[in-house]
């Protein structure tokens, strides 16, 4: 692992934050200054419902997802106690599918202590929350880097990661998973730094919106 630069966040709070973790990435790979800045900061509030909401996109557009999560606004069941009494019927009425109505009542019924998680470590929170049906590492480690400020976790799995990195780095082909994990390694302790900058590079090449 790198050593980290006086100028590295402990956690990613403010764009003066993900400035001061850029500094410190281009440090450790001069690749990276080919991105303009300034980087998103991509803040996110966590608890239930961000968990919830990132079920409720997984494997719809942007646009559906948003329409589903409008009506689940609109009938009061994005809170964790409302979704735990809910019915099926309920909630497929606001546009889950019938897995998704049980990863919905699952992450309802795991009661996470979303307080402590803030104070975790990353791996703890990839532990805690890939244990509910319906959040996979992808999600864990999103929720982690946006919702938790957390600066060095990196959502291997992302396409959208591994195409930057292909077009940032001249590969011949796009990194799988495991190698994009392993490339990302160099990165440490500024991955989800990294992260950012792949997702904006990747946007500014193809004009297309990445995963998130």
């Amino acid at each position: 692992m790198n050593g980290c630069a006086a100028t590295c966040p402990a956690r990613i709070e403010t764009e003066a934050d993900v400035a001061a973790g850029r500094a410190v990435l281009m440090e450790i790979a001069p690749e990276f200054s080919r991105i303009p800045g300034p980087l998103p900061l991509r803040r996110r509030p966590d608890g239930f419902a961000a968990l919830l909401q990132a079920i409720v996109g997984q494997q719809v557009s942007t646009a559906s997802a948003a329409a589903i999560w409008a009506r689940l606004e609109a009938a009061e069941l994005c809170a964790e106690g409302a979704v735990a009494t809910a019915s099926e019927e309920q909630l497929r009425a606001c546009g889950l599918s019938r897995p998704k109505v049980r990863y919905a009542h699952a992450l309802a019924s795991a009661r996470i202590d979303y307080t402590a998680l803030r104070g975790a470590d990353s791996e703890t929170v990839v532990t805690t929350l890939t244990a509910v049906p319906g959040i996979g590492r992808w999600t864990a480690e999103i929720y982690a880097k946006f919702a938790l400020g957390h600066v060095d976790v990196f959502a291997a799995g992302d396409l959208a990661l591994q195409e930057g990195a292909k077009l940032l780095f001249d590969l011949p082909a796009r990194p799988t998973e495991r190698e994009m994990r392993a490339m990302a390694e160099a990165w440490s302790p500024v991955r989800a730094i990294a992260a950012r900058a792949l997702w904006a590079y990747y946007r500014e090449q193809t004009k297309r919106e990445g995963a998130l």
